[in-house]
């Protein structure tokens, strides 16, 4: 894998566009989180150091000068964080995601897939499952995002972030169309450019679906179609972003239906500045 879109220059101006400030120091990306009483917090998701830590020089300059009780780093690859200080603590992207080869052909593709999945794709066809792209039909997934959090019982996102998300180039909205209801709907990345000949990837990044259409088996020829679709901008890797057995079992059961190879991070590191007001913040995210 190359860079992580989430170091990218467009979403860091989509975080920016959030109201959150940005830094920039070599190739790492960091976005300012506000907290309560004029408090901070500095996160830099998926970044690479390179094994070169005088950014953390920088980075300290920034957190007193931004009042950040300390700073989040989730870097892509297994590196040594401690002896500089830094401490393991909670995620805030998945630690671990299904990484589907889509250099290999549509067939191959259909063939690793568990047999189930691909009965499932083939009785969506069947039943008259339409797919199609339209960032126009935002509310239809804003209403099935709605409802999907609220029976998987997890928080959604602000309307604004979906919104200002789908205006990132190359982020694209699909949805699932049966007897011309929307019933299925899916935010999907393609990285690091909408036409990354040999080199793009795919990231499935959200996705809400009709639990009344459940037995159409919609999702299933969603995800296949945006697979296709990756393949045709030359994406050669397509991420499924997220699994976890205890916490989702039946999304992860899904992801894993497609085949691929499992992909683990190393988390999350917390370099603390303010240790008092951090242990506050910790105790505040328990309670809160």
């Amino acid at each position: 894998m190359g860079k992580s879109f989430l170091q990218s220059k467009e979403w860091l101006n989509f975080q920016k566009s959030l109201g959150r400030k940005i830094f920039q120091i070599g190739s790492i990306g960091i976005i300012k989180h506000n907290l309560p009483l004029g408090k901070s917090y500095l996160y830099s998701p998926r970044a690479n150091p390179n094994k070169d830590f005088n950014f953390i020089n920088k980075v300290k300059e920034i957190a007193k000068q931004e009042n950040a009780i300390f700073f989040k780093l989730e870097p892509e690859n297994k590196i040594d964080l401690e002896k500089f200080g830094f401490r393991k603590s909670h995620n805030i992207q998945p630690i671990k995601t299904i990484i589907l080869d889509i250099a290999k052909s549509e067939q191959e593709l259909l063939n690793q897939m568990h047999y189930k999945t691909r009965y499932n794709i083939g009785l969506a066809e069947k039943k008259g499952i339409k797919i199609k792209k339209d960032k126009k039909l935002f509310e239809e997934f804003r209403r099935l995002i709605q409802e999907t959090t609220k029976r998987d019982k997890f928080s959604p996102h602000a309307k604004e972030y979906y919104q200002k998300m789908l205006e990132i180039s190359g982020v694209e909205l699909f949805v699932a169309e049966y007897q011309d209801k929307i019933i299925a709907a899916n935010i999907v990345v393609f990285y690091p450019s909408p036409l990354a000949k040999g080199e793009g990837q795919a990231i499935y990044l959200h996705g809400a679906s009709d639990y009344e259409h459940r037995n159409l088996m919609a999702p299933h020829l969603l995800q296949w179609e945006q697979i296709k679709e990756a393949k045709r901008r030359g994406c050669t890797e397509y991420d499924f972003w997220g699994i976890d057995e205890q916490k989702w079992s039946g999304v992860t059961r899904f992801k894993k239906g497609f085949g691929g190879k499992e992909f683990i991070y190393p988390g999350a590191f917390d370099l603390i500045f303010q240790p008092i007001w951090y242990s506050i913040y910790k105790i505040a995210r328990r309670v809160f």
